[in-house]
């Protein structure tokens, strides 16, 4: 008797990206890798038992999934739905510990600061909500609602009553405006702040270099060698960064770094300078603004909000100063540290580009008003943070 004919496949557009991208895909299953690349030779007209030899899968399989995307498409190289083993526990079941998960441990009377799957797991037991359950089943049960409740997240409430107000100052000056005009060419923005008490950590073995397979290596020994302040000045939208180390900070400290860049061009002659800083104790207050303006007549000290200094542009440099210069901290002493600082300006000024800074005041707007949408729904709360 005559083999039946293989099924003719017709395929779209979108239907052969589709199993080409699952073919040849790193991250697909190796099963629907295996079932697209039956389809996309069928496509091309081989017969089954080409296919097979090429696949390297029995001809019946090469059969079977011809057939099935003949029939529905690419759904239907999806599997079928088993009935498999009877579920251990119901849904309710599963409900009822998610619930639990999404509870305080103090709430229920329970002595830990946050649950782990593990104690969640003892914890329905013990309430009995399932006679047995293990951690790894309510990993799966929470991981479904992406629920983390070992994990946390700090946040207070704004008490700034001019919060809106300083930090739309902020942002305007970003977008190169102030008081509803624009700036001039010869008007300029720094940010500027202190990254308080850089270790000299002098370690008792010498760093090893990576190698193959091998991440680099930091001695856990160290010897404290002291440790000083970094003081940067950022000019905004130049990317220019003007640095100094000191002792410690302070107002004279802060006062130092001013001068270094207002006794420079083009800010010893701009017609002004908008000086953003935050609310610490070297440049706090309407002292400090005086204190600024009676030595330097063009610049303009502007405050960030309490609580804002994620506001202040420096704060992303620093950043990068602590992920390229600092960690890991390996040095034989202070002098190790301010040289390089300094090299490390003279190399971040040589190609930097602005930030792409992107929250404007519409976007200040809107967190805002999600902010006391929240304290209307949780009341209870906003006079906790309040008071805190």
């Amino acid at each position: 008797m005559p083999a039946a004919a293989a099924r003719p496949i017709s395929s779209t557009a979108t239907e052969r990206h589709r199993l080409k991208k699952a073919a040849w895909g790193h991250k697909t299953e190796y099963r629907l890798r295996v079932r697209a690349q039956i389809v996309l030779h069928a496509a091309r007209g081989l017969p089954n038992a080409r296919i097979a030899e090429l696949v390297g899968v029995h001809v019946d399989t090469v059969r079977t999934w011809r057939s099935r995307f003949a029939e529905l498409g690419m759904p239907g190289l999806a599997d079928r739905k088993r009935t498999g083993r009877p579920p251990s526990f119901t849904p309710l079941q599963a409900a009822q510990v998610k619930a639990l998960a999404c509870q305080l441990p103090a709430e229920t009377g329970t002595p830990l600061s946050r649950w782990t799957t593990p104690e969640l797991a003892r914890e329905a037991v013990k309430r009995g909500i399932a006679p047995f359950l293990s951690a790894s089943t309510v990993r799966r049960w929470l991981a479904r609602d992406a629920l983390k409740p070992w994990q946390h997240r700090s946040w207070i409430f704004i008490t700034d009553p001019h919060f809106r107000a300083k930090a739309a100052r902020v942002l305007d000056l970003y977008a190169r405006t102030w008081n509803g005009e624009p700036l001039d060419a010869d008007e300029f923005v720094v940010s500027a702040d202190e990254k308080t008490s850089i270790q000299a950590r002098c370690r008792c073995h010498p760093t090893l270099a990576p190698g193959k397979a091998r991440a680099m290596r930091v001695n856990h020994t160290y010897g404290r060698g002291g440790a000083l302040a970094y003081l940067a000045a950022y000019d905004v939208h130049h990317a220019k960064v003007f640095g100094r180390t000191e002792p410690r900070t302070g107002i004279d400290p802060f006062m130092a770094l001013v001068a270094q860049v207002m006794s420079q061009e083009p800010y010893a002659s701009a017609k002004r300078v908008f000086w953003i800083v935050d609310n610490g104790s070297s440049h706090r207050g309407k002292k400090a603004a005086e204190r600024l303006a009676a030595a330097f007549p063009n610049s303009v000290l502007v405050h960030t909000p309490v609580h804002a200094s994620w506001l202040n542009q420096v704060e992303i440099f620093f950043s990068v100063v602590q992920r390229k210069v600092v960690s890991p901290n390996g040095f034989t002493g202070l002098s190790e540290v301010r040289d390089r600082l300094r090299a490390f300006e003279d190399r971040y000024n040589a190609t930097a580009q602005p930030f792409q800074w992107k929250f404007t005041a519409s976007d200040l707007d809107d967190l805002l008003a999600r902010l006391d949408q929240h304290t209307v729904d949780h009341p209870e709360e906003a006079s906790v943070g309040l008071a805190a």
